[in-house]
Protein backbone atom coordinates (compact mmCIF):
# COMPACT_ATOMS: atom_id res chain seq x y z
CA UNK A 1 0.00 0.00 0.00
CA UNK A 2 1.45 3.39 -1.10
CA UNK A 3 2.09 5.47 2.22
CA UNK A 4 3.55 8.69 1.09
CA UNK A 5 3.01 10.47 -2.46
CA UNK A 6 4.00 13.81 -4.19
CA UNK A 7 2.01 15.62 -6.53
CA UNK A 8 3.71 17.73 -9.63
CA UNK A 9 1.05 20.27 -11.39
CA UNK A 10 2.14 21.34 -14.88
CA UNK A 11 0.00 24.36 -15.64
CA UNK A 12 0.70 24.58 -19.77
CA UNK A 13 -0.65 26.72 -22.39
CA UNK A 14 -3.49 24.35 -23.59
CA UNK A 15 -3.35 21.78 -20.74
CA UNK A 16 -2.79 20.81 -17.28
CA UNK A 17 -1.42 18.15 -15.93
CA UNK A 18 -1.23 16.34 -12.43
CA UNK A 19 1.21 13.59 -11.98
CA UNK A 20 1.39 11.69 -8.46
CA UNK A 21 5.43 10.22 -7.75
CA UNK A 22 6.00 7.91 -4.91
CA UNK A 23 8.77 8.42 -3.20
CA UNK A 24 11.15 6.92 -5.39
CA UNK A 25 10.14 9.40 -8.01
CA UNK A 26 7.97 6.36 -10.04
CA UNK A 27 4.73 7.88 -11.32
CA UNK A 28 1.31 6.49 -9.76
CA UNK A 29 -1.30 8.72 -11.81
CA UNK A 30 -1.36 10.91 -14.34
CA UNK A 31 -4.29 13.06 -15.36
CA UNK A 32 -4.75 15.66 -18.44
CA UNK A 33 -7.59 18.18 -19.14
CA UNK A 34 -6.85 20.66 -21.94
CA UNK A 35 -8.55 23.94 -22.38
CA UNK A 36 -9.01 25.94 -25.69
CA UNK A 37 -7.45 29.26 -25.82
CA UNK A 38 -9.37 32.54 -27.78
CA UNK A 39 -8.00 34.13 -30.26
CA UNK A 40 -10.50 36.67 -31.53
CA UNK A 41 -7.92 38.61 -33.25
CA UNK A 42 -4.91 39.55 -34.26
CA UNK A 43 -2.52 39.27 -31.62
CA UNK A 44 -4.87 38.31 -28.99
CA UNK A 45 -4.95 35.26 -26.33
CA UNK A 46 -6.95 35.05 -23.87
CA UNK A 47 -8.99 32.31 -21.40
CA UNK A 48 -11.48 32.59 -18.88
CA UNK A 49 -9.50 32.60 -15.62
CA UNK A 50 -11.86 30.09 -14.08
CA UNK A 51 -10.96 27.23 -16.87
CA UNK A 52 -7.11 27.22 -15.26
CA UNK A 53 -9.01 25.91 -11.66
CA UNK A 54 -11.53 24.16 -13.42
CA UNK A 55 -8.99 22.29 -15.48
CA UNK A 56 -6.66 21.49 -12.38
CA UNK A 57 -9.63 19.99 -10.61
CA UNK A 58 -9.95 17.91 -13.41
CA UNK A 59 -6.84 16.56 -14.05
CA UNK A 60 -6.22 15.62 -9.95
CA UNK A 61 -9.16 13.73 -10.19
CA UNK A 62 -8.34 11.81 -13.09
CA UNK A 63 -4.77 11.47 -10.99
CA UNK A 64 -6.52 10.58 -7.97
CA UNK A 65 -8.56 7.96 -9.54
CA UNK A 66 -5.70 6.35 -11.87
CA UNK A 67 -3.17 6.23 -9.03
CA UNK A 68 -6.17 4.50 -6.43
CA UNK A 69 -5.16 6.33 -3.54
CA UNK A 70 -6.86 8.58 -1.31
CA UNK A 71 -5.65 12.17 -1.09
CA UNK A 72 -4.36 12.14 2.41
CA UNK A 73 -1.28 10.52 1.17
CA UNK A 74 -0.02 13.44 -0.86
CA UNK A 75 2.76 15.01 1.30
CA UNK A 76 3.34 17.67 -0.42
CA UNK A 77 2.79 19.34 -4.26
CA UNK A 78 4.19 22.01 -6.17
CA UNK A 79 3.13 24.12 -9.27
CA UNK A 80 4.47 24.86 -12.05
CA UNK A 81 4.23 25.58 -16.07
CA UNK A 82 3.94 28.47 -18.33
CA UNK A 83 5.44 32.18 -17.50
CA UNK A 84 4.20 35.40 -18.33
CA UNK A 85 0.16 34.39 -18.33
CA UNK A 86 -0.96 37.22 -16.29
CA UNK A 87 -4.59 37.27 -14.30
CA UNK A 88 -6.23 40.41 -12.50
CA UNK A 89 -8.13 39.73 -9.41
CA UNK A 90 -10.18 41.53 -6.59
CA UNK A 91 -9.22 40.94 -2.31
CA UNK A 92 -11.06 37.84 -2.59
CA UNK A 93 -9.26 36.37 -5.52
CA UNK A 94 -11.75 36.47 -8.23
CA UNK A 95 -11.01 36.85 -11.52
CA UNK A 96 -12.55 40.69 -12.62
CA UNK A 97 -11.35 39.70 -16.54
CA UNK A 98 -10.23 37.18 -18.81
CA UNK A 99 -6.60 35.80 -18.16
CA UNK A 100 -4.09 37.57 -21.01
CA UNK A 101 -2.30 34.78 -21.84
CA UNK A 102 1.70 34.35 -22.77
CA UNK A 103 1.56 34.54 -26.15
CA UNK A 104 -0.74 37.64 -26.53
CA UNK A 105 1.19 40.39 -28.14
CA UNK A 106 -1.60 43.22 -27.96
CA UNK A 107 0.62 45.46 -25.86
CA UNK A 108 3.11 46.17 -28.62
CA UNK A 109 3.06 50.17 -28.43
CA UNK A 110 3.54 50.07 -24.47
CA UNK A 111 6.50 47.46 -24.66
CA UNK A 112 8.07 50.16 -26.95
CA UNK A 113 7.53 52.79 -24.16
CA UNK A 114 8.75 50.92 -21.47
CA UNK A 115 12.01 50.04 -23.67
CA UNK A 116 12.42 54.05 -24.72
CA UNK A 117 11.86 54.76 -20.63
CA UNK A 118 14.60 52.28 -19.20
CA UNK A 119 16.57 51.77 -21.78
CA UNK A 120 17.37 47.94 -23.56
CA UNK A 121 20.55 47.23 -21.84
CA UNK A 122 18.98 48.05 -18.31
CA UNK A 123 15.93 46.19 -18.75
CA UNK A 124 18.66 43.05 -19.73
CA UNK A 125 20.04 43.05 -16.35
CA UNK A 126 17.09 43.90 -14.69
CA UNK A 127 15.26 41.19 -16.33
CA UNK A 128 17.52 38.49 -17.75
CA UNK A 129 15.68 38.95 -21.00
CA UNK A 130 17.60 39.57 -24.02
CA UNK A 131 14.88 42.32 -25.44
CA UNK A 132 11.65 43.74 -24.62
CA UNK A 133 8.49 41.84 -25.87
CA UNK A 134 4.90 43.06 -25.78
CA UNK A 135 4.28 39.18 -24.02
CA UNK A 136 6.46 40.14 -20.63
CA UNK A 137 3.63 40.96 -17.88
CA UNK A 138 4.77 44.28 -17.73
CA UNK A 139 3.75 45.62 -20.87
CA UNK A 140 0.58 43.85 -20.05
CA UNK A 141 0.01 45.86 -16.83
CA UNK A 142 0.76 49.25 -19.28
CA UNK A 143 -1.72 47.75 -21.85
CA UNK A 144 -4.49 47.60 -19.01
CA UNK A 145 -4.15 50.61 -17.22
CA UNK A 146 -4.45 52.73 -20.87
CA UNK A 147 -7.11 50.68 -21.88
CA UNK A 148 -9.21 49.34 -19.00
CA UNK A 149 -8.88 51.55 -16.55
CA UNK A 150 -12.21 50.68 -14.49
CA UNK A 151 -10.31 46.80 -14.17
CA UNK A 152 -6.39 48.64 -13.59
CA UNK A 153 -8.28 50.52 -10.24
CA UNK A 154 -10.31 47.58 -9.46
CA UNK A 155 -6.96 44.68 -9.63
CA UNK A 156 -5.68 44.11 -6.23
CA UNK A 157 -3.91 41.45 -7.43
CA UNK A 158 -1.88 40.73 -10.44
CA UNK A 159 -1.05 36.97 -10.58
CA UNK A 160 0.25 34.32 -12.54
CA UNK A 161 -1.24 31.47 -13.14
CA UNK A 162 0.09 29.31 -11.12
CA UNK A 163 -0.16 31.95 -8.16
CA UNK A 164 -3.60 32.06 -9.01
CA UNK A 165 -4.28 28.34 -8.49
CA UNK A 166 -1.88 28.69 -5.54
CA UNK A 167 -4.84 30.83 -4.03
CA UNK A 168 -7.52 28.75 -4.94
CA UNK A 169 -5.68 25.78 -3.16
CA UNK A 170 -4.88 27.54 0.19
CA UNK A 171 -6.56 31.12 0.40
CA UNK A 172 -3.23 33.08 0.23
CA UNK A 173 -1.20 34.78 -1.84
CA UNK A 174 1.91 33.93 -2.75
CA UNK A 175 4.87 33.23 -5.54
CA UNK A 176 8.07 31.91 -6.03
CA UNK A 177 11.04 34.24 -7.82
CA UNK A 178 11.76 31.17 -10.20
CA UNK A 179 8.45 32.42 -11.84
CA UNK A 180 8.99 36.02 -12.45
CA UNK A 181 12.24 37.25 -14.43
CA UNK A 182 10.59 37.92 -17.14
CA UNK A 183 7.87 39.74 -15.65
CA UNK A 184 9.66 43.01 -16.22
CA UNK A 185 8.74 44.53 -12.60
CA UNK A 186 11.31 41.73 -10.52
CA UNK A 187 14.80 42.71 -10.54
CA UNK A 188 17.00 39.28 -10.77
CA UNK A 189 20.06 41.21 -8.92
CA UNK A 190 17.86 42.21 -5.37
CA UNK A 191 16.12 39.43 -5.63
CA UNK A 192 12.66 42.40 -5.19
CA UNK A 193 10.17 43.75 -7.04
CA UNK A 194 11.87 46.75 -8.65
CA UNK A 195 10.57 49.86 -7.28
CA UNK A 196 11.32 52.14 -10.66
CA UNK A 197 9.04 49.61 -12.40
CA UNK A 198 6.29 49.56 -10.36
CA UNK A 199 6.25 53.38 -9.77
CA UNK A 200 6.33 54.08 -14.16
CA UNK A 201 3.37 51.17 -13.91
CA UNK A 202 1.49 52.68 -11.06
CA UNK A 203 1.67 49.67 -8.61
CA UNK A 204 1.98 49.81 -5.39
CA UNK A 205 3.68 46.52 -3.86
CA UNK A 206 0.77 44.96 -1.62
CA UNK A 207 -0.57 44.13 -5.04
CA UNK A 208 2.14 41.63 -5.95
CA UNK A 209 2.15 38.44 -4.48
CA UNK A 210 5.07 37.62 -1.30
CA UNK A 211 7.73 36.13 -2.71
CA UNK A 212 9.38 32.45 -2.22
CA UNK A 213 12.26 30.32 -2.87
CA UNK A 214 12.05 26.97 -5.07
CA UNK A 215 11.72 24.09 -2.39
CA UNK A 216 10.14 26.89 0.50
CA UNK A 217 6.79 25.83 1.84
CA UNK A 218 4.47 28.98 0.74
CA UNK A 219 1.27 27.45 2.38
CA UNK A 220 -0.74 25.12 3.10
CA UNK A 221 -4.47 23.65 0.88
CA UNK A 222 -7.76 24.86 2.94
CA UNK A 223 -10.94 22.81 2.49
CA UNK A 224 -12.23 23.97 -1.04
CA UNK A 225 -13.88 21.97 -4.07
CA UNK A 226 -10.87 20.22 -5.18
CA UNK A 227 -10.15 17.06 -4.30
CA UNK A 228 -6.47 17.87 -1.80
CA UNK A 229 -6.98 17.62 1.86
CA UNK A 230 -6.80 20.43 4.09
CA UNK A 231 -2.71 20.99 5.27
CA UNK A 232 -1.27 19.52 2.46
CA UNK A 233 1.56 21.39 1.93
CA UNK A 234 2.12 24.05 -1.18
CA UNK A 235 6.08 24.38 -2.11
CA UNK A 236 7.68 27.31 -4.63
CA UNK A 237 8.75 25.91 -8.48
CA UNK A 238 9.79 27.91 -11.12
CA UNK A 239 9.04 27.86 -14.73
CA UNK A 240 8.55 24.55 -16.50
CA UNK A 241 11.91 24.33 -17.96
CA UNK A 242 13.88 24.71 -14.48
CA UNK A 243 11.79 22.10 -13.01
CA UNK A 244 12.52 19.79 -16.30
CA UNK A 245 15.64 20.07 -16.01
CA UNK A 246 15.54 19.34 -12.47
CA UNK A 247 13.55 16.25 -13.19
CA UNK A 248 16.30 15.22 -15.66
CA UNK A 249 18.48 15.32 -12.40
CA UNK A 250 20.76 18.35 -13.88
CA UNK A 251 22.46 18.48 -10.68
CA UNK A 252 26.24 18.25 -11.60
CA UNK A 253 28.50 20.38 -13.55
CA UNK A 254 28.86 19.76 -17.04
CA UNK A 255 25.11 18.46 -17.27
CA UNK A 256 22.57 20.35 -19.18
CA UNK A 257 19.44 19.72 -20.33
CA UNK A 258 17.17 20.10 -23.51
CA UNK A 259 13.47 20.24 -24.32
CA UNK A 260 12.28 19.82 -27.82
CA UNK A 261 8.33 19.65 -27.60
CA UNK A 262 6.92 22.47 -29.60
CA UNK A 263 9.78 24.75 -29.12
CA UNK A 264 12.87 24.10 -28.14
CA UNK A 265 14.51 24.87 -25.00
CA UNK A 266 18.12 24.34 -23.31
CA UNK A 267 18.68 24.91 -19.35
CA UNK A 268 22.07 25.09 -18.33
CA UNK A 269 22.46 25.27 -14.47
CA UNK A 270 24.58 28.37 -12.53
CA UNK A 271 25.71 29.09 -9.38
CA UNK A 272 26.09 32.41 -10.08
CA UNK A 273 24.49 35.56 -11.93
CA UNK A 274 25.72 35.01 -15.65
CA UNK A 275 24.44 37.38 -18.17
CA UNK A 276 25.14 37.31 -22.42
CA UNK A 277 26.40 40.56 -22.61
CA UNK A 278 25.38 40.35 -26.71
CA UNK A 279 21.80 39.39 -25.43
CA UNK A 280 21.78 36.10 -26.97
CA UNK A 281 20.85 33.93 -24.43
CA UNK A 282 18.03 34.93 -21.55
CA UNK A 283 18.96 34.17 -17.82
CA UNK A 284 16.56 32.64 -15.38
CA UNK A 285 16.62 31.87 -11.60
CA UNK A 286 17.48 28.13 -11.03
CA UNK A 287 15.65 25.35 -9.17
CA UNK A 288 17.47 26.14 -5.61
CA UNK A 289 17.56 29.75 -3.66
CA UNK A 290 20.34 31.86 -4.90
CA UNK A 291 20.96 29.73 -8.14
CA UNK A 292 20.37 30.61 -11.97
CA UNK A 293 20.78 29.36 -15.57
CA UNK A 294 21.29 30.11 -18.47
CA UNK A 295 17.70 29.47 -20.77
CA UNK A 296 18.57 29.55 -24.73
CA UNK A 297 14.94 28.73 -26.76
CA UNK A 298 13.43 28.61 -30.25
CA UNK A 299 9.98 28.97 -31.22
CA UNK A 300 9.47 26.30 -33.20
CA UNK A 301 10.78 22.79 -32.53
CA UNK A 302 8.74 19.50 -32.48
CA UNK A 303 5.51 22.31 -33.78
CA UNK A 304 7.49 21.98 -36.91
CA UNK A 305 7.73 18.29 -37.48
CA UNK A 306 3.76 18.71 -36.51
CA UNK A 307 2.34 20.81 -38.73
CA UNK A 308 4.53 19.15 -41.80
CA UNK A 309 2.94 15.66 -41.12
CA UNK A 310 -0.19 17.17 -40.04
CA UNK A 311 -0.69 19.47 -43.57
CA UNK A 312 1.11 17.50 -45.91
CA UNK A 313 0.80 13.94 -44.68
CA UNK A 314 -2.27 12.64 -42.82
CA UNK A 315 -2.72 9.64 -41.36
CA UNK A 316 0.92 9.09 -40.67
CA UNK A 317 2.08 8.21 -37.19
CA UNK A 318 5.21 9.94 -35.62
CA UNK A 319 6.79 6.04 -35.81
CA UNK A 320 6.16 5.71 -39.56
CA UNK A 321 7.64 9.57 -39.86
CA UNK A 322 10.95 8.08 -37.93
CA UNK A 323 10.92 5.07 -39.89
CA UNK A 324 10.65 7.03 -43.27
CA UNK A 325 13.30 9.47 -42.06
CA UNK A 326 15.46 6.68 -41.02
CA UNK A 327 15.77 5.34 -44.56
CA UNK A 328 16.96 8.87 -45.64
CA UNK A 329 20.56 8.67 -45.31
CA UNK A 330 22.57 11.98 -42.84
CA UNK A 331 22.01 15.10 -44.54
CA UNK A 332 18.68 14.44 -46.59
CA UNK A 333 21.01 14.28 -49.64
CA UNK A 334 21.31 17.92 -50.07
CA UNK A 335 17.86 19.12 -48.31
CA UNK A 336 18.58 21.96 -45.64
CA UNK A 337 16.30 23.57 -43.46
CA UNK A 338 16.17 26.79 -41.26
CA UNK A 339 13.32 26.20 -38.92
CA UNK A 340 12.68 29.72 -37.66
CA UNK A 341 9.08 29.76 -39.01
CA UNK A 342 8.18 31.89 -36.27
CA UNK A 343 10.61 33.96 -35.85
CA UNK A 344 14.14 33.06 -33.88
CA UNK A 345 15.15 33.91 -30.35
CA UNK A 346 18.70 32.20 -29.59
CA UNK A 347 21.21 32.35 -30.77
CA UNK A 348 20.30 35.45 -32.95
CA UNK A 349 16.90 37.22 -32.19
CA UNK A 350 14.95 38.11 -35.14
CA UNK A 351 11.34 37.79 -34.68
CA UNK A 352 11.05 38.65 -38.62
CA UNK A 353 12.81 35.55 -39.48
CA UNK A 354 10.80 32.51 -41.10
CA UNK A 355 12.01 29.09 -42.40
CA UNK A 356 13.69 28.27 -45.58
CA UNK A 357 13.88 25.18 -47.08
CA UNK A 358 17.30 25.00 -49.39
CA UNK A 359 18.53 22.68 -52.29
CA UNK A 360 15.30 21.00 -53.19
CA UNK A 361 15.22 18.82 -56.03
CA UNK A 362 12.12 16.50 -57.25
CA UNK A 363 14.06 13.10 -55.79
CA UNK A 364 12.89 14.56 -51.80
CA UNK A 365 10.29 12.51 -50.45
CA UNK A 366 8.60 12.95 -46.90
CA UNK A 367 11.14 10.66 -45.43
CA UNK A 368 14.02 13.59 -46.84
CA UNK A 369 11.58 16.34 -45.23
CA UNK A 370 11.00 14.40 -42.14
CA UNK A 371 14.88 13.80 -41.38
CA UNK A 372 15.29 17.25 -42.71
CA UNK A 373 13.02 18.61 -39.97
CA UNK A 374 14.70 16.39 -37.20
CA UNK A 375 18.42 17.54 -38.59
CA UNK A 376 17.48 21.14 -38.54
CA UNK A 377 16.67 21.37 -34.91
CA UNK A 378 19.92 19.62 -34.14
CA UNK A 379 21.65 22.25 -36.08
CA UNK A 380 19.99 25.21 -34.36
CA UNK A 381 20.25 22.86 -30.89
CA UNK A 382 24.18 22.74 -31.71
CA UNK A 383 24.47 26.43 -32.47
CA UNK A 384 22.90 27.21 -29.20
CA UNK A 385 25.02 25.01 -27.20
CA UNK A 386 28.40 26.59 -28.67
CA UNK A 387 27.43 30.05 -27.72
CA UNK A 388 26.65 28.93 -24.01
CA UNK A 389 30.03 26.93 -24.85
CA UNK A 390 31.43 30.28 -25.92
CA UNK A 391 30.32 32.30 -22.32
CA UNK A 392 32.24 29.46 -19.87
CA UNK A 393 29.66 27.09 -19.42
CA UNK A 394 31.07 23.41 -19.35
CA UNK A 395 29.15 20.75 -20.95
CA UNK A 396 29.54 17.22 -21.10
CA UNK A 397 26.70 15.41 -21.72
CA UNK A 398 23.07 16.70 -22.69
CA UNK A 399 19.96 15.20 -20.33
CA UNK A 400 16.75 15.04 -23.04
CA UNK A 401 13.36 15.48 -22.62
CA UNK A 402 10.05 16.32 -24.68
CA UNK A 403 8.24 14.89 -26.99
CA UNK A 404 10.88 14.28 -29.22
CA UNK A 405 13.17 12.37 -26.44
CA UNK A 406 10.43 9.63 -27.39
CA UNK A 407 12.09 9.55 -31.09
CA UNK A 408 15.44 7.28 -31.17
CA UNK A 409 16.09 8.40 -34.09
CA UNK A 410 15.92 12.20 -33.35
CA UNK A 411 18.19 11.79 -30.64
CA UNK A 412 20.79 9.84 -32.25
CA UNK A 413 20.76 12.46 -34.97
CA UNK A 414 21.03 15.34 -32.01
CA UNK A 415 24.27 12.70 -30.34
CA UNK A 416 25.57 12.67 -34.15
CA UNK A 417 25.18 16.61 -34.89
CA UNK A 418 26.51 17.32 -31.74
CA UNK A 419 29.11 15.04 -31.56
CA UNK A 420 28.20 14.44 -27.34
CA UNK A 421 26.05 11.75 -25.48
CA UNK A 422 22.40 12.64 -24.84
CA UNK A 423 20.94 10.65 -21.52
CA UNK A 424 17.30 9.68 -21.94
CA UNK A 425 15.80 9.25 -17.92
CA UNK A 426 13.07 7.22 -17.05
CA UNK A 427 10.15 8.96 -16.69
CA UNK A 428 8.12 10.74 -19.54
CA UNK A 429 6.95 13.82 -17.46
CA UNK A 430 10.27 15.35 -16.08
CA UNK A 431 8.63 18.62 -15.51
CA UNK A 432 5.68 17.06 -12.96
CA UNK A 433 8.64 15.56 -11.16
CA UNK A 434 10.48 18.35 -10.74
CA UNK A 435 7.82 19.77 -9.59
CA UNK A 436 6.89 17.56 -7.33
CA UNK A 437 10.95 16.86 -5.78
CA UNK A 438 10.38 20.57 -4.78
CA UNK A 439 7.57 19.72 -3.38
CA UNK A 440 9.32 16.96 -1.29
CA UNK A 441 12.21 19.73 -0.37
CA UNK A 442 9.08 22.09 1.15
CA UNK A 443 8.35 19.47 3.43
CA UNK A 444 11.17 18.37 4.73
CA UNK A 445 11.83 15.42 3.19
CA UNK A 446 14.73 15.32 1.77
CA UNK A 447 17.30 18.34 2.72
CA UNK A 448 17.93 19.89 -0.85
CA UNK A 449 16.40 19.64 -4.59
CA UNK A 450 20.04 17.36 -5.76
CA UNK A 451 19.70 15.16 -3.15
CA UNK A 452 15.87 14.60 -4.01
CA UNK A 453 16.24 14.38 -7.48
CA UNK A 454 19.61 11.95 -7.23
CA UNK A 455 17.07 9.56 -5.20
CA UNK A 456 14.13 10.24 -7.26
CA UNK A 457 15.09 10.07 -11.01
CA UNK A 458 16.67 7.29 -12.91
CA UNK A 459 18.34 6.92 -16.55
CA UNK A 460 17.17 4.98 -19.01
CA UNK A 461 19.25 5.01 -21.76
CA UNK A 462 22.64 6.82 -23.19
CA UNK A 463 22.79 7.46 -27.02
CA UNK A 464 26.36 7.39 -27.95
CA UNK A 465 27.45 9.88 -31.12
CA UNK A 466 27.45 7.57 -33.52
CA UNK A 467 29.53 6.84 -36.95
CA UNK A 468 27.84 10.01 -38.57
CA UNK A 469 29.33 12.51 -36.48
CA UNK A 470 31.97 13.75 -38.75
CA UNK A 471 30.00 13.96 -41.34
CA UNK A 472 27.27 15.73 -40.04
CA UNK A 473 30.29 18.52 -39.04
CA UNK A 474 29.98 19.74 -42.29
CA UNK A 475 26.34 19.80 -42.73
CA UNK A 476 26.20 21.57 -39.99
CA UNK A 477 28.36 24.19 -41.12
CA UNK A 478 26.23 24.59 -44.29
CA UNK A 479 23.54 25.29 -41.94
CA UNK A 480 26.04 27.98 -40.22
CA UNK A 481 26.64 29.27 -43.57
CA UNK A 482 22.76 29.62 -44.58
CA UNK A 483 21.71 31.34 -41.58
CA UNK A 484 24.56 33.82 -41.47
CA UNK A 485 23.41 34.67 -44.69
CA UNK A 486 19.88 35.00 -44.93
CA UNK A 487 19.13 36.15 -41.26
CA UNK A 488 19.77 39.86 -41.97
CA UNK A 489 17.63 39.63 -44.79
CA UNK A 490 14.32 38.82 -43.11
CA UNK A 491 11.84 41.51 -42.39
CA UNK A 492 13.33 43.85 -44.92
CA UNK A 493 16.32 44.30 -43.22
CA UNK A 494 19.13 43.99 -45.77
Amino acid sequence: MIKQTYLGLDIGTTAVKAVLFDGTGRPLGTGLAEYTLETPAPDIVELDAEQYWISVKEALAQALKKADISPSSIRSLAITGQVETLLFVDKSGKPLRKAIVWLDNRAKTEAKEIEKRFGARELFHLSGQTEMLPCWPAAKILWLRKNDPETFRKTAQFLMVEDFIFHKLTGKFATCRGLLPSALYYDMRTGKYDSSMLDFLCLDPSQLPPLHEPGELMGECIANDSPLCPGTPIAGAPLDHICGSLGTVCVRPGIISETTGCTLALCAPSDRLLYDEERRISTYHGFTPGSFALLPWAPTAGMLLKHFRDEFCRGMSYAEFDRAAEAVPPGSEGLLLLPHCAGAVSPVCNPDARGVAYGITLAHKRGHWARAIMESIAFLLRDNVETLEALGVKIGELRSLGGASKSRLWVQIKADVLNRPFILTECEEATALGAAILGAVGAGDFPSAADAAEKMVRTSARIEPGDHAEEYRKYFQNYKNLNRLLMPTFGGKS
